[in-house]
């Protein structure tokens, strides 16, 4: 009995770890606005609590070398970013595939079970081009809605 009881309890821990973002239907908080703004900018402003705090401080440490571009940003930017970012992390630390942190949301277990039937076609398609471009089937991704109502698979 006891072990049942503590492994609904762990689940249910795991889920809150996401910030409970499902319960709202696919709804995240997207940080502040210097967030939202800078990171934004480029790319959609990924939910914080999807990657570990350990993940967000390697992230913003190599922010010159930021998958392939300088994404580099004003110390006093990049702290308030950071502190944000952290404050509103996954619980759950998850292990990149080659140790280290998860530096690709893509990467992490949550998203790989949470995108499972998605055709390997569809990433590949050019309406998408790939896993890291939520807004092209999340279409209000950038609102941090990730919510199936608002869902749309490209054809």
């Amino acid at each position: 009995m006891k072990r049942n009881t503590l492994t609904l309890g762990l689940g249910l821990l795991a889920w809150l770890a996401l910030g409970a973002a499902w319960a709202d239907g696919g709804r995240f908080d997207l940080g502040g606005p210097v967030y939202r703004d800078e990171c934004g900018a480029c790319h959609v402003a990924y939910p914080p609590q999807l990657l570990p705090a350990a993940s967000w401080r390697e992230l913003m440490r190599t922010l010159d070398r930021h998958f392939g571009a300088d994404a580099g940003l004003e110390p006093q930017q990049a702290a308030a970013i950071l502190d944000g970012l952290v404050a509103q992390a996954r619980r759950r630390p998850e292990a990149a595939p080659r140790g280290g942190p998860v530096l690709r949301i893509t990467q992490t277990a949550w998203f790989r079970h949470e995108h499972d039937e998605v055709p390997a076609r569809l990433w590949k398609g050019p309406a998408v081009k790939g896993a890291a471009h939520c807004a092209a089937c999340h279409r209000r991704a950038e609102a941090g809605d990730y919510g199936e109502r608002t869902l749309r698979l490209p054809r």
